[in-house]
């Protein structure tokens, strides 16, 4: 994947790792703004090139009652928006075929979750749109297995593709991150990291998922340190209040000083 490629994509060239990064679902136009504001001016700042993330809506939750969006239109008119505003890319997940097009007049990255990575018609119908294809690798899939995922991508005449390890099954209510996957799969694609979910702790009784924040920068820097290209992260103003993952999502407080050791390993990295 040439990060060039990428519409809007700044410092490319920086030899730093990427970021993908944003709320986990728009909420509304002024939620995204702030979020969005504060992370283009660290990531200038740094050098890291850097793709605004947010779901158009949610169509994976536990609970017939659970936050899904604030309508699909809506939503990605503000995250056109949010590209126009700040000049960045800007990726969102896609569930359904129809999903595929209709996001694509909008964004310039789209996502697979991990439970529909084996959707095969989703797949190649995002291959097709010609935009970059991030798979997220299913909870519950080796990493050798991904390569098909990402042949399904190369064969629809699309070699913009890559895979974010979001952690693995470890009973019924957590998550684990088996960084021996992350050389495995760069063989295929590039590699991203996304720390956030991989944290979460999931099917909790009360139906809506919990997670573990506080473990943010210890995979984070693990991640780095073994050579992911980059890195995903959920982040809001006010987790507590976040309609959708806030149990596991950064505070957007604690994003610059995090970025900044990051930079800092990776830097290191680099020289050796």
């Amino acid at each position: 994947m040439e990060l060039t490629r990428i519409p809007k994509i700044k410092h490319a060239d920086s030899g730093n790792f990427f970021l993908l990064s944003g709320p986990c679902a728009i909420e509304g136009e002024e939620m995204a703004l702030r979020i969005a504001e504060k992370i283009v001016t660290v990531t200038d700042q740094l050098r890291i090139p850097y793709v605004f993330k947010g779901s158009f809506k949610k169509a994976n939750r536990s609970r017939v009652d659970s936050f899904t969006g604030i309508g699909d239109e809506k939503a990605l008119k503000i995250l056109r928006k949010v590209s126009e505003t700040f000049e960045v890319p800007t990726i969102t997940d896609i569930h359904t075929e129809a999903d595929a097009a209709h996001a694509a007049e909008y964004v310039d990255v789209l996502q697979i979750p991990a439970f529909l990575v084996r959707q095969t018609d989703l797949v190649v119908a995002a291959a097709k749109t010609g935009k970059t294809v991030n798979l997220k690798k299913g909870q519950f899939m080796s990493p050798e297995s991904m390569k098909h995922a990402v042949t399904k991508v190369t064969d629809s005449k699309n070699e913009q593709v890559m895979i974010t390890e979001r952690g693995n099954m470890f009973g019924y209510q957590d998550m684990i991150v088996d960084f021996r996957g992350i050389p495995t799969m760069k063989q295929y694609a590039p590699v991203v990291l996304d720390v956030t979910h991989s944290l979460q702790q999931p099917n909790q009784s009360s139906g809506v998922t919990g997670g573990r924040p506080d473990m943010i920068e210890t995979i984070a820097r693990a991640g780095i340190a073994t050579g992911v290209d980059g890195l995903f992260m959920e982040t809001h103003f006010d987790p507590s209040i976040a309609k959708s993952d806030g149990a596991n999502m950064l505070h957007l407080d604690h994003l610059e000083g995090l970025l900044k050791n990051l930079t800092r390993i990776r830097n290191i990295i680099n020289d050796l």
